[in-house]
């Protein structure tokens, strides 16, 4: 399976932006033939820069792109409508999170496609889902606001506050990644397609996990916290003597360890601090006693001493200070992508699923737009749905 576990699955891309794209790059990386059906605009990622990689294009769309064609196809002309029809209805799945109406209007939508080919995997994306919710924007700072998580992030003090990347998105583009696998998975066993929904609030209400359980099963909100955990302590954000470190204690065993690494044994016995259940509820307590500790030494030599007393600890890192350390650790979190005719090459985050038999394969950067135009045309042979062998 050198080429990826999906190969000989081809996927029309008509998304946009970041959910969809990221789904279908995901299939990309294993192998799928992702063609990615752009307006003569281009993805609107496309326009949204600074910051530029080497190339001058825009990072936010290589960050979701790589590995896929594209292909322009103006929707509002006959010649491009066919194009696109004809790509779609050649498709094993299609991906799609336009506004309601606009893929009937098309007659790019599910029911219109099925018909010609009944294996096809139909995959919609939307903010609020198709009944009562499907006019509304499925912005991702719209959702973090109204789906909760805006809530419970920030300070108690302070403001709510979103997440620092637009981690909806990320999420219904995982949705929507593993319900398209499942349904190919059902289709190799009826010999159907069928359709996949996802939408962001109900992804974004489904990660929430414990601060969903609680809330469902006491009818009590959650509040903010800032960085500390609702249900563990210590499980928060402390100053060292030179910066931020986390230490993030999960049982009493290991309690007992830092207190008797950062030089106050006592506070494991301390029946205020003796359990988890006390902990929390002194937290207050347990947070004025710890801090001043912390603060007298260096962050990296909390680390490393705690981290050797097996107490889970670490360093508050940016952005590239995180890649340096999960290379460091041998996980090689960065792949570089060359295109073999323009030499134009991509540094990215590498795919985070690790098959041994069929691994993730980064063979291209983000296309240029309408970059493969001319030579689609060529692949347009697959058999409508029907899986073709590498």
């Amino acid at each position: 399976m050198a080429d990826g576990v999906l190969a000989g699955i081809r996927v029309a891309d008509f998304s946009r932006v970041l959910a969809g794209p990221y789904a279908t790059m995901m299939l990309a990386d294993f192998g799928a033939d992702v063609v990615k059906i752009e307006s003569p605009a281009g993805d609107d990622t496309r326009a949204w820069r600074p910051p530029v990689d080497a190339a001058g294009e825009s990072t936010y769309f290589g960050a979701v792109n790589r590995n896929k064609r594209s292909v322009v196809c103006d929707l509002g002309t006959e010649d491009g409508l066919a194009a696109a029809r004809r790509l779609a209805e050649t498709a094993d799945v299609v991906v799609e999170n336009f506004r309601p109406g606009v893929m009937e209007r098309f007659g790019l939508d599910e029911a219109s496609l099925r018909a010609v080919n009944p294996r096809l995997v139909y995959c919609s994306i939307t903010g609020f889902g198709r009944d009562a919710g499907a006019a509304l924007p499925g912005y991702d700072l719209l959702v973090q606001a109204v789906g909760g998580l805006m809530s419970i992030t920030g300070a108690p003090d302070g403001e709510p506050s979103k997440v620092g990347v637009a981690l909806v998105d990320v999420l219904t583009g995982l949705n929507a990644f593993s319900g398209i696998l499942l349904a190919l998975r059902q289709r190799d066993a009826t010999g159907v397609g069928s359709r996949v929904d996802v939408d962001l609030l109900g992804s974004l209400l489904a990660a929430l996990t414990n601060q969903a359980s609680s809330t469902l099963a006491t009818g009590d909100a959650p509040g903010r916290l800032g960085n500390a955990h609702p249900s563990i302590a210590p499980y928060e954000l402390f100053t060292a003597a030179d910066r931020e470190l986390v230490v993030a204690v999960g049982n009493d065993r290991q309690f007992s360890a830092f207190a008797e690494t950062i030089g106050l044994p006592a506070l494991g016995t301390d029946q205020r601090f003796a359990t988890n259940q006390e902990r929390v509820r002194n937290r207050d307590a347990l947070r004025a006693a710890i801090a001043p500790a912390l603060a007298a030494r260096t962050a990296a030599d909390w680390v490393a001493a705690l981290s050797a007393a097996r107490v889970p600890a670490g360093l508050v890192n940016s952005v590239a200070e995180a890649f340096a350390f999960a290379t460091a650790l041998g996980l090689d979190p960065v792949v570089v992508t060359t295109d073999p005719e323009t030499g134009r090459s991509s540094r990215q985050p590498a795919t985070p699923i690790r098959l041994d038999t069929a691994p993730a394969v980064h063979r291209t950067p983000p296309p240029l737009l309408g970059a493969h135009d001319a030579r689609w045309a060529e692949h347009d042979d697959h058999p409508g749905g029907e899986r073709t062998e590498p």
